[in-house]
């Protein structure tokens, strides 16, 4: 029954309301069963009689010895309350109750003056009194026995009563906000269990409840809307490489086709079937290799050297390995690097990246362009630039472009200047890999600029790749 979270805060909260409620009581009663209130009479009957005593007998001060214990006696029976006269030093003078009673215990000088606190004579037993201060120091006590107040009295005392009304007001009132309290924290709980068991098809969930149940309902809505964008990533990126290697295995199967029944019947067209086989598995091996990569870096498995690289003389190797492309096209490559400090990394991989932007940049770059490879420094950080006179990328395709897939060319034509969109997000994940950022700068018909950050780490630091496999 009170397994569920919110029952078990209604039932804590009651528990808690419940004791504050009793402990409230016993208080209430004990103070009652002490209180002046509940001996008011009495006191008032000690009262009446010490004022008729005072009245009819005036010189009591002035008696001793024989004559003042019967006189004590005398009123005693009279009006029905024990009499005793203590003296300068509260010691007791004369007592009418003398070997009836058990003799009082000389009371300190302030409960004198405290009268409602009580007395208690030698057997224990408790006395209220009132007190008339005298000449000559003395004072005269005029004591009855405190009476016993049943319990079941109290509870029927008209004070009483009401307490006990607005205690059972109060503890239904406690326990109806209790149970909103439970329900206020509980609901959004609940929310967050059913909308786990639906993941991923759930909607973002209304913050309620305290802070620390908004937070963890922030934290739910911030996981769901990853775990559906992942999702969606990951069905673009089947339906991508479907598509993607559609095409060539179409054109590998059909001329294979054409080889085999006879159509290619001349030297030539087998020719032809053989090449475009060729290029095709080949179009597919690389495709297969960058996936096989992005896996890796997805995965944290891809290792990466760490080794100081010479970021000018990194620069310089890719410039030259693809200064004879450049040639062919007439595009001339040029790098302008001041001398720099080395940065921890993997070469080939920052190789790779590199070289994969000029590779770009060659084949958007029109006859009689430049191409140049440039670089600074920080404090931290390595900028290396590459930057090319093309034809530029298209404003609304720039926040896509390391994408999966993605090809800023809608009609996605294959061929040697087209790939299969995965290198610019190959790049993207070897940058971030090495702690370092990448981004775009372009304008229609003037070119582009690649720019990367790299930090510049010690030889005893970890990069991004080796920190995620830990």
């Amino acid at each position: 029954m009170f397994s569920s979270l919110r029952a078990r805060l209604w039932l804590s909260y009651a528990l808690v309301i419940v004791a504050a409620l009793l402990l409230t009581v016993v208080v209430l009663a004990l103070y009652l069963l002490r209180s002046p209130l509940a001996y008011r009479s009495t006191l008032l009957e000690l009262e009446a009689a010490r004022n008729v005593l005072i009245a009819s007998q005036p010189d009591l001060s002035s008696l001793s010895g024989v004559k003042l214990e019967s006189t004590l006696k005398t009123y005693d029976q009279a009006l029905g309350v024990r009499l005793v006269l203590l003296g300068d030093k509260r010691q007791v003078l004369a007592d009418s109750r003398i070997g009836a009673e058990a003799p009082i215990v000389a009371p300190r000088r302030f409960q004198i003056l405290q009268p409602t606190i009580g007395l208690r004579d030698e057997s224990g037993e408790n006395w209220l009194y009132v007190a008339e201060a005298l000449p000559e120091g003395r004072t005269l006590l005029l004591l009855t026995p405190r009476p016993r107040l049943p319990l079941l009295t109290i509870l029927r005392n008209d004070l009483f009563l009401p307490f006990v009304y607005a205690g059972a007001l109060a503890l239904a009132l406690s326990l109806f906000v209790a149970f909103g309290l439970a329900r206020w924290i509980g609901n959004p709980l609940q929310a967050l269990v059913s909308a786990s068991r639906q993941m991923p098809e759930t909607r973002p969930l209304a913050l309620r409840g305290p802070r620390e149940v908004q937070e963890l309902t922030g934290a739910f809505n911030e996981m769901s809307a990853r775990v559906n964008a992942t999702q969606k990533a990951q069905r673009e990126f089947v339906a991508n490489v479907s598509h993607e290697l559609k095409t060539p295995i179409t054109s590998i199967q059909g001329f294979a086709q054409a080889m085999q029944d006879g159509t290619a019947d001349t030297p030539e067209a087998r020719q032809q079937a053989a090449s475009v086989i060729q290029q095709e598995s080949g179009r597919m091996y690389r495709m297969v290799l960058d996936l096989l990569d992005l896996a890796r870096l997805d995965s944290g498995t891809l290792d990466l050297e760490r080794v100081p690289v010479d970021v000018p003389a990194l620069l310089n190797s890719v410039a030259e390995k693809f200064t004879p492309q450049a040639r062919t096209a007439g595009v001339s490559i040029q790098v302008v690097t001041p001398p720099l400090p080395s940065v921890i990394g993997d070469g080939d991989r920052l190789a790779q990246v590199f070289s994969n932007l000029v590779d770009n940049a060659l084949k958007y770059s029109p006859t009689g362009g430049s191409i140049t490879l440039s670089a600074s420094a920080d404090a931290s950080r390595i900028q290396v630039a590459v930057v090319d006179t093309g034809k530029g990328i298209p404003r609304e395709a720039q926040p896509y472009i390391f994408e999966r897939f993605y090809q800023a060319d809608p009609s996605r034509p294959g061929g040697k200047k087209h790939g299969a969109g995965l290198g610019l997000a190959i790049v993207q994940e070897i940058v971030r890999a090495h702690g370092g950022t990448i981004s775009v700068r372009s304008n229609p018909g003037e070119g582009s600029t690649f720019a990367v950050s790299l930090p510049i780490t010690r030889s005893d630091d970890t990069t991004a790749i080796s920190k995620r496999k830990k």
